[in-house]
């Protein structure tokens, strides 16, 4: 790995260190209020920051690291797919089903307007954030042999 890259790395795992904290810190906060029909209004921002929190995350792993991990393995980035079946292959996921699960619910966060379907996207947001925190700490621990 050249110096450059080592540095990116670097970088790039710093910015999913300091995304993970918040996504964990608004799962926490998130856990405590439940899962509900109605939602006060310091409630719904609550969840908001989390859904926010989460695509970031979402984000920043399939479109900067399992990008970066590619070019440093001199393998072609390719499709969202195609990173999160190499990042499985890689042990960097748990399953490649759970990270499709996770970029779906992340293009919903992004595109979704009716409340009653972001209670819904809140739901799968509570459920999927542990294995979507599950694959930082895995992706931690691959990128610390490199």
């Amino acid at each position: 790995m050249t110096e450059d890259l080592k540095k990116l790395l670097q970088k790039e795992l710093q910015l999913l260190e300091d995304a993970s904290q918040v996504l964990e810190y608004s799962f926490a906060k998130c856990s405590k209020i439940g899962l509900k029909a109605d939602y006060s209004p310091e409630e719904l921002e609550s969840f908001e920051s989390l859904c926010s929190r989460f695509a970031r995350l979402s984000d920043i792993m399939t479109q900067k690291i399992f990008r970066l991990l590619a070019e440093i393995a001199l393998e072609q980035p390719g499709t969202v797919r195609d990173r999160i079946n190499r990042a499985e292959k890689w042990n960097l996921i748990e399953t490649a089903d759970d990270f499709v699960s996770i970029r779906i619910v992340r293009n919903d966060i992004a595109h979704e307007y009716l409340p009653e379907a972001i209670r819904d996207i809140f739901k799968k947001v509570m459920g999927l954030t542990p294995a979507l925190l599950k694959a930082v700490d895995l992706t931690k621990s691959y990128c610390s042999r490199l």
